[in-house]
């Protein structure tokens, strides 16, 4: 594997932004010194971790410098060692820990196990917080505490909104805020956020609210060779990347309460996104509605810390074509030959009537009950134990839009419901002076069910018979008439130790057991029509995709291993390697239906256990180059990851593991300012998975300028990211299909065909401007 590199023009690019930066600091420098708040840096390899093992925490600082430049609150974490992103819509990358992704993590958002409510993870849980919302993230790799959460087995993302504020003793009351704009020149991106608070010295009000908007990207060069969408007089350039527009509103409101050794919180939060399109799925986020209540209770006793939370949510989904698609089908709208579909009278009538689209519509419901305990022991010890609750409930039907989709609903999932109850317990503490351990255990009951289900040609629940259009009748028969209960009993295990020998050295092993069971999709889609098939897709692979009742729990041992060399200040440099290696026992892979035989098109696939192994590196660096010179301080910083995952049953590669990557920068802080040259570099991706038809990427390299100027009331981000408009394949955005008649798979050339890549944005300028009040 080989890096495609351009060391002339990085150089330029720093040297160009170093004047500019030093020019402006001569004027500025003395009126700053006195004003100017200064980034804490927190740089990935050289965590303090006092309390957590195995984790880095970003706060809220350091997550600043990046909330111009992205709506995707998960891409936030881009700089974090062994971290990706699979790619999705606009704000909903779904992240990636050493190759194990979406539900094989748990992510919580403010205390909230979050889950996608839609049969292609539209609203990934990193979706349902802005980035200017978050104030602190948590990211423990492979291994996880068993307090970070279980029915995982690929580590914990971690994220907090900002902690509630009080008025200090005698001020009497506190009123603050804060306002921020925004603007991307890659699809004429902008956006805005507002928060207030009021309070006094025991209760606090605050509002949070925020406001995204993008038009399709470009790429930066031509990826295909067609123009027409599906749609009657609409095109788009070859270089736009169809259906990457989104629009996304999220409001908050939050109430605290204190007194003496309690803390009540209680939030609401509201998310609507109009429209969010997806450049590597069949459908498009039409509208996404989410009510979120949090209540959470925290109190300072004796003994210890008690702290409880009760949450509930609430998501109403839907999803159609968007206007890149086809929206019109039918042999009334010009038949399945027609590169665009001809608008008609919805009518039955098989494949010779007309559908006015497919209105596909998902709600969920999540409740949840957590109680923790903290209980300080002797010496530095601490014991953590808790119990957690959660009852999820959904319902995923597909109302009839004429020809082949008519004349009942569509029962994708019927009444699916998946609870879990866990108990943990954790210690942790210092053995010796050198000598720091975590040990912990966890159990969970996964308790899943779903209805009787049945397809667009029947309203009844069939348990005999059939035949009908794509084996509907015959498909909901067998899933009506099998057992559909399940009951998993699932054991966690984590141990962790550090070994100081001296300041400058620190050794990190980690060893665990981690357990997932099966989600309502991956065990309760049960039609292998291909239009249906192709709907049920969380990967992005362009394939479709069959539930298995029969599907075990994963279950992974982990590996873990940490040295991290620093000099005894962790201050100036410090280099860390991670190793890692995980073994999975009924991994959750996919095997091909009967007679889907190509290599070179889309198929369809059924979920399967299977044994898998994944393995890799993560290095982390970084450096003071230079300090107090006529130029400011210089930081270099990188971060290089390698993952191979392998299907140990097939000898196939696993899907969707980023290839070799790296990112490096240079820093440079002069008074108020704070300027980057960032290089990422990804190689060639050929670990490809067969059984999917998995499509191979070319190796790239990019160039990024950023730049920060920052005042005590107000502070300035710009950049330019992908400086010299190179064009390049995501190695994990999957298979486009953005465009064009994507409901069915014909080898028709009005079809999404397969073999392109969804290629990443083209150059794009960007600015934000946040103002304190």
């Amino acid at each position: 594997m080989s890096f495609i590199r351009k060391p002339v023009p990085l150089a330029v690019s720093l040297a160009l932004s170093t004047l500019c930066a030093h020019a402006v600091a001569q004027g500025t420098a003395s009126s700053a010194t006195s004003e100017t708040q200064l980034m804490t840096v927190v740089v990935v390899g050289s965590q303090p971790m006092d309390a957590d093992l195995n984790s880095v925490t970003l706060d809220a600082e350091t997550l600043q410098a990046m909330r111009a430049a992205t709506s995707d609150t998960a891409t936030l974490l881009r700089d974090v060692p062994g971290l990706s992103f699979y790619g999705a819509g606009g704000v909903s990358s779904l992240p990636s820990i050493r190759g194990l992704a979406d539900d094989r993590l748990r992510i919580k958002v403010d205390g909230m196990d979050l889950i996608a409510a839609c049969p292609n993870h539209m609203n990934s849980p990193l979706s349902y917080i802005d980035p200017t919302a978050v104030a602190t993230a948590t990211v423990y790799a492979g291994i996880s505490p068993v307090s970070a959460g279980g029915d995982s087995i690929g580590g914990s993302i971690l994220v907090e909104s900002a902690a509630p504020e009080f008025a200090l003793q005698g001020q009497g009351s506190l009123l603050k805020g804060e306002a921020g704009a925004f603007y991307r020149s890659n699809g004429n991106a902008m956006g805005g956020n507002l928060a207030a608070t009021v309070a006094s010295e025991q209760a606090s009000l605050s509002y949070t609210a925020s406001y995204a908007q993008a038009d399709n990207y470009k790429a930066g060069d031509d990826f295909k060779d067609y123009a027409f969408t599906g749609r009657l007089g609409h095109t788009l350039p070859l270089d736009e990347v169809g259906s990457t527009a989104y629009e996304a509103i999220n409001q908050a409101l939050k109430f605290a309460w204190k007194n003496d050794g309690d803390l009540f919180e209680f939030k609401y939060g509201r998310q609507h996104i109009p429209y969010e399109a997806y450049p590597n799925q069949r459908m498009d986020m039409t509208d996404n509605v989410s009510d979120q209540f949090n209540l959470a209770y925290t109190s300072q006793q004796a003994w210890g810390t008690l702290k409880a939370r009760a949450y509930y949510e609430h998501t109403q989904h839907e999803m159609d074509f968007g206007d890149d698609k086809r929206y019109w089908y039918g042999g009334a709208s010009g038949g399945s030959a027609a590169t665009d579909g001809v608008p008609c009278s919805p009518i039955s009538g098989g494949m010779a009537g007309c559908a006015a689209g497919m209105p596909m519509y998902t709600d969920g419901k999540n409740t949840g009950l957590n109680l923790h305990a903290e209980i300080p022991l002797a010496g530095r010890d601490v014991l953590r134990v808790g119990g957690e609750v959660q009852a999820y409930r959904l319902d995923d039907w597909w109302t009839p839009s004429g020809a082949g989709m008519w004349p009942y609903t569509f029962l994708n999932i019927n009444d699916g419901q998946r609870d879990r109850y866990a108990v943990f317990g954790e210690w942790e503490g210092r053995i010796n002076r050198q000598w720091t351990g975590l040990v912990g255990v966890r159990h969970e009951t996964v308790k899943s069910d779903a209805g009787q289900v049945h397809g667009y040609n029947l309203d009844t629940f069939p348990t005999s018979g059939a035949g009908g259009p794509g084996n509907q009748t015959t498909d909901a028969v067998a899933f009506n008439t099998a057992d559909r209960s399940r009951t998993d009993h699932n054991w966690d295990l984590s141990a962790l130790a550090r070994y100081v020998p001296e300041a400058t050295q620190t050794y990190e092993i980690g060893v665990a057991q981690k357990t997932r069971s099966p989600n309502l999709y991956e065990r309760y889609t049960w039609s292998t029509w291909q239009m249906a098939a192709l709907m049920n897709n969380f990967v992005g692979d362009g394939n479709g995709y069959v539930g298995n009742l029969n599907l075990e729990p994963e279950v992974a041992h982990t590996l873990s291993l940490a040295a991290d060399w620093h000099d005894a200040g962790n201050e100036t440099w410090s280099v860390k390697l991670a190793p890692y290696y995980t073994h999975v026992k009924d991994y959750i892979d996919a095997v091909r239906l009967p007679g889907q035989t190509g290599t070179t098109n889309f198929v369809l696939l059924q979920y399967a256990n299977q044994s898998a192994r994944l393995y890799g590196v993560d290095l982390s660096v970084h450096a003071l180059v230079a300090r107090g010179t006529d130029y400011g301080d210089f930081t270099a910083r990188g971060v290089v990851s390698y993952t191979r995952g392998e299907n140990r049953d097939t000898g196939d590669n696993l899907y969707n593991i980023m290839p070799l990557n790296a990112r490096l920068a240079l820093t440079q802080k002069i008074g108020a300012w704070r300027n980057t040259v960032e290089g990422e570099l990804v190689a060639r991706k050929s670990d490809v998975s067969g059984v999917r038809n998995e499509m191979e990427t070319p190796g790239y390299g990019l160039v990024h300028l950023r730049g920060r100027y920052e005042q005590k009331r107000y502070s300035i981000d710009f950049g330019i990211e992908n400086l010299f408009d190179r064009f390049y394949a995501l190695p994990l955005g999957g298979a486009y299909v953005g465009q064009g008649t994507t409901m069915a798979n014909p080898a028709l050339p009005n079809y999404p065909q397969w073999g392109t890549p969804v290629p990443g944005p083209g150059r794009s300028v960007y600015a934000g401007l946040n103002v304190q009040f």
